[in-house]
């Protein structure tokens, strides 16, 4: 069911939830969180309200959308209230703010947020350069941004390095969740060697390529080579160099992997490229600081970064001479990595 407000007020936005829990039951009791998202109106928010829709099946919770509108309008807030089959487990309050009650989202939000339940903040598109010092994101535990879905996604990573703050996360580290543990497991069976050079080769504007570069040397402690895939989607391919011989894990349709090591056979591995709606599930699974997240964020500069790799029959080792290399300014936003 959805119900619109039209030119209303925050009071008038928590009677009416009061009156659709009176009238259809007790519909808001259980939630674990209030989730806050943070978008441009008209930019692509249904979408964002599908995926937070289906995390809420695991995560049931309030859903808050602050959709900003035109600055240069008369104030305004329009609401529109979903509920039932609209909003999954959930229930979800869409706020379009116009004119300069546009700037304050946090405003707005605050008599809205379930009393005495953690806070999450989520910019699905463009995010703010620091998202812990912004007035909703000082409201929530946890911060989630999206480099891949804004325009500059490699130079959104390193905003993100920048301006880290514990509690921040990425869904492009989210994305990796499959990759580092494919990779952590090949490095559990013998032979049980150091590795000596690791090498990961992605698409040149896939923020996941750099992050999981940037694990490797964390926990690795090797510079990490990171090259320019010239086919295939977001990451492609993770060497891992041992004495005896590589670690190989190859994806080059983004759909399946195969792990190559010394002394077992080959094995085809499912490595999907994740949709928004899993990654963000995942990410409402924990609300205490990500500190592998940090760690990773905090090598990204001791990442080399070089140019194409070589063709597969030379090694992307031998390729030496190391360049930053060149980012498209525009991208599509990554569904996975």
């Amino acid at each position: 069911m959805i119900i619109d407000l039209p030119s209303t007020t925050t009071s008038q936005i928590n009677s009416r939830l009061v009156r659709l829990r009176d009238e259809g039951g007790a519909t808001t009791l259980g939630r674990v969180l209030t989730l806050v998202i943070v978008t441009e109106d008209g930019q692509r928010t249904d979408a964002a309200i599908d995926a937070a829709n289906d995390a809420s099946r695991e995560h049931p919770c309030r859903v808050i959308v602050v959709a900003r509108g035109a600055r240069q309008a008369a104030p305004r807030l329009d609401a529109q209230i979903r509920v039932g089959g609209d909003a999954g487990a959930s229930e979800v309050v869409v706020l379009r703010l116009y004119g300069e009650l546009a700037k304050e989202g946090a405003s707005c939000v605050m008599p809205l947020l379930l009393p005495d339940t953690p806070v999450v903040a989520w910019w699905p598109f463009d995010a703010p350069v620091s998202p812990s010092k912004d007035p909703i994101g000082q409201l929530a535990q946890r911060r989630i941004t999206d480099a891949a879905a804004e325009k500059n996604p490699i130079k959104a990573l390193e905003s993100r390095r920048a301006h880290y703050a514990p509690g921040d996360t990425d869904l492009a580290w989210t994305r990796l969740t499959l990759w580092r543990a494919m990779l952590a497991s090949s490095l559990d069976l013998p032979p049980y060697e150091k590795v000596l050079e690791a090498d990961v080769t992605g698409e040149a504007d896939s923020p996941s390529t750099d992050l999981l570069a940037a694990w490797l040397t964390d926990r690795l402690k090797v510079p990490a080579k990171r090259y320019k895939a010239t086919s295939g989607e977001g990451i492609v391919e993770v060497r891992l160099g041992r004495p005896s011989g590589d670690v190989d894990l190859l994806r080059p349709d983004g759909k399946v992997g195969t792990l190559t090591q010394p002394g077992q056979p080959s094995r085809r591995v499912a490595l999907q490229r994740r949709s928004v709606r899993d990654c963000l599930a995942e990410e409402l699974r924990r609300l205490d600081p990500d500190e592998v997240y940090a760690a990773a964020l905090r090598s990204l500069a001791k990442v080399v970064k070089g140019r194409t790799p070589s063709p597969k029959d030379e090694a992307p080792a031998a390729v030496t001479e190391a360049t930053n290399g060149s980012v498209p300014k525009k991208s599509k936003a990554k569904a996975g990595s």
